[in-house]
């Protein structure tokens, strides 16, 4: 019995920074910045993800380091890594994103019947995990959970990513708790603006709404309330890469024992603002210092 399963692939990330002449070659997807925040946060954490035969043994022991559960983790040999280049411009607000090679997709037969979870989050990021997989994921866990990034994602003739519509939106009905950027979630329901956007997926059934807005924090929403929480200033901004997984892995970790959403917020908020401090998945806070930054964070919107 964990207490979080991230479910995605994890990725080999070239991150191109302004202030860099060469890129960040580094550990990278959405299920890395998860399952790392949730575990620095002392959750039970475990992933599910598939990568090739080009996937760094030492990523493997780094995430084991980190407390993470790796036996759901296949290599497959004749396979290669999803990987990504990542460019930012020089306000680090913008980013041109290119997909180099995809992962073989998670399939039903790959999610173990013994697998129990209070929360799985599933977070494709290069269209791996198909309805059916997410149907038979509900089953194993309380709650389930859903960054639909990858799977808005459209793949150009030079591997640029940009948006696309949500093709089989029956997995929204699945959800409990959703968590997008802007950009993803009109994508995604393809309306018009935020406001609309978000009834649209309470109306699908979704209990917790989360959109990341960058510099400006997040919206969230659930039932009859709703909280702008505005993001926490970092002790410095290096690399903004995997701050909303940060954020719904704090979120997550908190969910599981607090039904106070805006605490629940603050702790992702307070999460999201450690790791944009470093390289990719390097710097996470530990459990005090997350909850000071919570804390004085919650107190100020109360």
């Amino acid at each position: 019995m964990f207490d979080i399963v991230s479910v995605g692939h994890f990725s080999i990330d070239s991150i191109f920074l302004p202030n860099r002449k060469s890129p960040v070659v580094i550990l990278g997807g959405s299920a890395a910045y998860v399952s790392i925040t949730a575990s620095r946060l002392e959750a039970r954490v475990a992933v599910l993800s598939k990568v090739g035969r080009d996937f760094p043994e030492a990523y493997r022991w780094w995430l084991r380091q980190e407390g993470i559960n790796m036996s759901y983790l296949m290599k497959i040999d004749d396979a290669m890594t999803t990987r990504f280049e990542l460019k930012y411009d020089d306000t680090l607000s913008n980013r041109t994103l290119f997909l180099k090679s995809v992962a073989p997709s998670i399939a039903i037969e790959d999610v173990p019947s013994s697998l129990r979870a209070s929360a799985i989050h599933v977070a494709p990021i290069a269209d791996e995990i198909e309805y059916d997989v997410v149907k038979s994921l509900k089953a194993h866990a309380s709650v389930l959970s859903l960054d639909p990034q990858g799977l808005v994602r459209k793949r150009g003739e030079n591997g640029q990513i940009s948006y696309r519509s949500l093709e089989d939106k029956r997995i929204l009905e699945l959800i409990d708790v959703y968590k997008s950027s802007l950009d993803e979630i009109l994508a995604v329901t393809d309306l018009p603006d935020l406001d609309s956007a978000i009834k649209g997926l309470h109306d699908c059934g979704v209990h917790v709404v989360i959109v990341t807005l960058g510099s400006e924090g997040a919206v969230v929403s659930a039932g009859e309330d709703r909280y702008a929480v505005p993001a926490i200033k970092p002790a410095r901004c290096v690399d903004p890469t995997g701050a909303g997984d940060a954020f719904v892995g704090g979120f997550l970790a908190e969910y599981i024992n607090d039904a106070n959403i805006l605490r629940c917020a603050c702790v992702g908020t307070a999460a999201a603002s450690f790791v944009v401090e470093g390289l990719g998945p390097t710097v996470f806070g530990d459990k005090p210092k997350v909850y000071e930054r919570a804390r004085e964070l919650y107190q100020g919107q109360c």
